[in-house]
C-alpha cells in the first residue's frame, strides 16, 4: 500500500526548534510539507523536487529546511519558530515532476500524510 507516514511535531516554546519526518513508501519525484491553521486553505510550506531543487513560502525562508535523509524519509528541520507557525503539518508526494510554483501548490499532490499538531507558545 502506497502511504506517507509523518512523526514529529509536538509543542515549542517561540525560537524554538522542531522536526518533522514523512517516511514514504515508496520513491516519489515531488514531495512537499503543507500547512493548515483551522476556517483556511492548506498553504505549502517547503517543496523538494526530483533534482534537489527546493521551495519556500517567504514566511519561512532562512528558518526552514528541507531535505532527505539517508534512509529517503522528507525532513522538515524547523527554526526560530513563531507563534503563527502554529498549523497542522501534512507531508504530500506525488510520481509526477513538479515544476516552479507547482511544487507549493496543493491540488499538484495527490498522496497526502496523516497530519501532525506543531504549536508554538509564545
Amino acid at each position: 500500500q502506497v502511504q506517507l507516514v509523518q512523526s514529529g511535531g509536538g509543542s515549542v516554546q517561540a525560537g524554538g526548534s522542531l522536526t518533522l519526518s514523512c517516511a514514504a513508501s515508496e520513491h516519489f519525484e515531488s514531495m512537499c510539507w503543507f500547512r493548515q491553521i483551522p476556517g483556511k486553505e492548506r498553504g505549502g510550506v517547503a517543496g523538494l523536487g526530483y533534482d534537489g531543487r527546493t521551495a519556500y513560502t517567504d514566511s519561512v525562508k532562512g528558518r526552514f529546511t528541507i531535505y532527505k535523509d539517508t534512509k529517503g524519509s522528507l525532513l522538515l528541520q524547523m527554526n526560530s519558530l513563531k507563534p503563527e507557525d502554529t498549523a497542522i503539518y501534512y507531508c504530500a508526494a506525488d510520481r509526477l515532476r513538479l515544476f516552479g510554483t507547482q511544487r507549493l501548490r496543493a491540488p499538484d499532490y495527490h498522496l497526502w500524510g496523516q497530519g501532525t499538531q506543531v504549536t508554538v507558545a509564545s
